[in-house]
């Protein structure tokens, strides 16, 4: 065994995690911070547990389905190729991380090893339309679910939950540093029903940040551990805590993009946006597919910004000289609410998390195909 070769890829595979913190950080806990619940340094806290032990407990499912499945031959995988495709990865997951856009890490990673695979003749195509597949359903589905909910059920809920959009000097929810064990502070300002609304969105956003690590570690180790060489624990403890170092200092840019840039989120679209995209997260994790995460959670934004931004209300009736005069004389006539989400942010969104995906794979196909420092 090469150690020189094994350091380079544990060190490439912690620079994946890295860049996997700062893209999944924001899609989880985006709608919490936008919403003024909790900050970053919060935030980042959060996501590196949850993301842990979704990495030690269901992880493993989507480290066998990349490193076993998806390439039919895994001798493919030598210290020297591992490493190749984790440096794509983490190089293409930089450039979204740079342009403070949250890019598709299963896309990303799964386009460098089909790459690979492509290369060496032993890709199992089977395996890539099962996975494509879901990748096209599930973020249409979080779409036109959050879509509906926003363009018809939004008030309702919005007075349900009776949660008041207000701009807010420091987080409604803070950590006392005070004593040994750090300890949540909660705002003094807020009432009973608003404070469990805002408990409400860091539990999804904790359930989301567990749906990633399900999903997302495979990104980072999968490749090595195709090797051989290590196990999968010590894999994962190295692969989250990259991750979390990644959500406390890159993550920072793509919270105020899925946060803030794309659509003002008040507290009860943040319930909204983190319920649709975890139970969509979770239910392809449980399939032990590598989930799309950040396509998922922003199409779900982008549908309830889309669905509030084209819902319908009525104007009230003048009874009594009072208040604006119904259209063409019809007291039931209708006129859209303000445009709620970004159109321009929103494109970036999209087009970045396909652009580096692309980068990624045909950058691996070509230096596996091409590069002279691999022969198969």
């Amino acid at each position: 065994m090469n150690v020189l070769l094994l350091a380079a890829g544990l060190l490439v595979a912690a620079f994946v995690g890295y860049n996997i913190g700062g893209a999944t950080t924001g899609p989880a806990f985006g709608p919490a911070v936008g919403a003024g619940v909790v900050g970053n340094i919060i935030a980042a806290a959060f996501m590196s547990v949850c993301f842990l032990l979704g990495a030690l407990t269901v992880g493993p499912a989507v480290v066998e389905t990349l490193a076993q499945d998806l390439i039919r031959n895994p001798a493919v995988f030598t210290l020297r190729t591992s490493a190749a495709v984790l440096f794509v990865i983490g190089s293409a997951l930089l450039l979204g991380n740079y342009a403070g856009v949250p890019a598709s890490t299963s896309m990303t990673a799964v386009g460098a090893i089909s790459a690979l695979g492509l290369a060496t003749g032993t890709l199992d195509w089977s395996v890539l339309r099962a996975i494509a597949v879901w990748w096209l359903v599930a973020p249409i589905a979080g779409f036109w679910v959050a879509g509906v909910v926003g363009r018809y059920f939004y008030p309702q809920l919005e007075e349900w939950l009776a949660l008041e959009d207000r701009t807010r000097d420091r987080p409604l929810v803070s950590v006392r540093a005070s004593g040994f064990v750090p300890r949540l502070r909660l705002g003094s300002s807020a009432d009973r029903r608003e404070m469990a609304g805002s408990l409400s969105v860091i539990a999804i956003g904790c359930v989301t940040a567990y749906a990633s690590g399900t999903s997302n570690i495979a990104n980072a180790i999968a490749p090595l551990y195709a090797t051989g060489v290590i196990a999968f624990t010590p894999l994962a403890l190295l692969g989250s805590a990259a991750v979390a170092i990644g959500a406390f200092t890159i993550a920072r840019r793509t919270l105020e993009t899925l946060g803030s840039d794309i659509t003002k989120l008040p507290l009860t679209a943040a319930i909204v946006v983190a319920v649709i995209s975890a139970g969509l997260v979770v239910f392809l994790s449980w399939l032990g597919i590598p989930a799309s995460f950040v396509v998922i959670a922003t199409t779900s934004i982008v549908g309830l910004g889309w669905g509030r931004a084209t819902r319908t209300t009525t104007r009230p009736t003048a009874t009594d000289g009072e208040g604006p005069d119904p259209v063409d004389g019809d007291p039931d006539s209708v006129t859209a609410t303000p445009e709620l989400f970004d159109p321009t942010t929103t494109a970036r969104v999209l087009l970045m998390q396909n652009v580096v995906p692309v980068v990624a794979t045909v950058g691996a196909f070509v230096l596996f195909r091409f590069g002279p420092l691999f022969e198969f």
